[in-house]
């Protein structure tokens, strides 16, 4: 993980800021640049799988919900709040972050198991996982969301 937050400027550089609409155009010419680019972690099947999960990002944006929607619809617009007291109950994966791991995986996204799809839900408040000792616990607590409307 410190590599990656290492290289983290490169990797933006490397995949354009992560603009899905550039990354789901890449190429073989692109993807042996990016195999070459020794500031980024060179793994051919992350990398690929980066485009696959751009495309089916893009899928979920043109013909579904919008991808906050479609997010979102998994807590019920409500972000699922956790009462742990120590940093050792908070579980790595839930069934809900299998459900959708399985969604994800079933849309043609990769690298998307339940627990970065756990972590992704608690970086995004889908889950608040504050220790109730944290200052923050109670001010993220139970706020419903309103997703961000669909871009077109």
């Amino acid at each position: 993980m410190d590599q990656i937050l290492r290289k983290r400027d490169n990797f933006r550089k490397a995949f354009d800021d992560f603009q899905p609409e550039k990354i789901a155009r890449y190429n073989a010419k692109k993807i042996h640049a990016l195999m070459n680019d020794a500031g980024i972690v060179r793994n051919r099947a992350k990398i690929e799988g980066t485009i696959n999960s751009a495309r089916s990002y893009l899928k979920i944006m043109e013909d579904g919900p919008g991808f906050s929607k479609f997010m979102w619809d998994f807590v019920d617009g409500t972000p699922k709040v956790n009462h742990f007291k120590t940093t050792a109950s908070i579980p790595a994966s839930t069934p809900l972050s299998i459900k959708l791991s399985k969604e994800l995986a079933s849309r043609g996204f990769k690298f998307v198991g339940p627990t970065i799809v756990y972590a992704f839900m608690q970086a995004t408040g889908l889950v608040n996982d504050h220790l109730v000792s944290c200052f923050c616990h109670e001010s993220s607590a139970g706020k419903r969301r309103t997703p961000r409307p669909k871009v077109k």
